[in-house]
């Protein structure tokens, strides 16, 4: 929180494509900020400005977690952008400053897919299924050195 500044908070409840309840709520924060040329020490949004800015937010929020998958919606996070383009969405409304994701909460685990995961990792698309010639193969060790058998764990 800043002094002396009104400050536009904003909660969605958006959606993962595919997903029935919530998965990924954003809460976002953001400061009215004063004119260019004003000498007022303050600059406090309106009731009515704060709730049109909320409501922006959160359209905005929604359409995001919507259109981009997880992946794509934490390289956004990261160097803040979803942050940039709230600020620039309000300042038609009442000029914003300091608009940043403060929380983002993963509500439930996605479900694991090894294909995806590998995909990530950048290592192909497989679909996570051994080919029969891979199964079985020793490994031999460069060393020569094998483990003893322990007797008991």
């Amino acid at each position: 929180m800043r002094k002396a500044r009104g400050a536009a908070a904003a909660t969605s409840a958006a959606k993962e494509p595919g997903a029935t309840p919530p998965l990924l709520p954003l809460h976002v924060l953001g400061h009215s900020h004063g004119l260019v040329n004003t000498i007022r020490k303050t600059s406090y949004a309106q009731h009515q400005q704060v709730r049109q800015i909320r409501k922006k937010m959160m359209e905005l929020m929604i359409l995001e977690v919507q259109t981009n998958d997880l992946k794509e919606v934490v390289m956004k996070l990261i160097p803040d952008s979803i942050g940039k383009d709230r600020e620039k969405a309000g300042q038609s409304i009442c000029p914003l400053h300091d608009v940043f994701v403060r929380k983002v909460k993963m509500l439930k685990k996605p479900k694991f897919e090894l294909g995806k995961l590998t995909e990530l990792h950048g290592e192909g698309g497989s679909s996570g299924k051994a080919t029969g010639d891979e199964t079985g193969t020793k490994v031999e060790r460069a060393d020569g050195y094998e483990p003893p058998v322990q007797e008991s764990v």
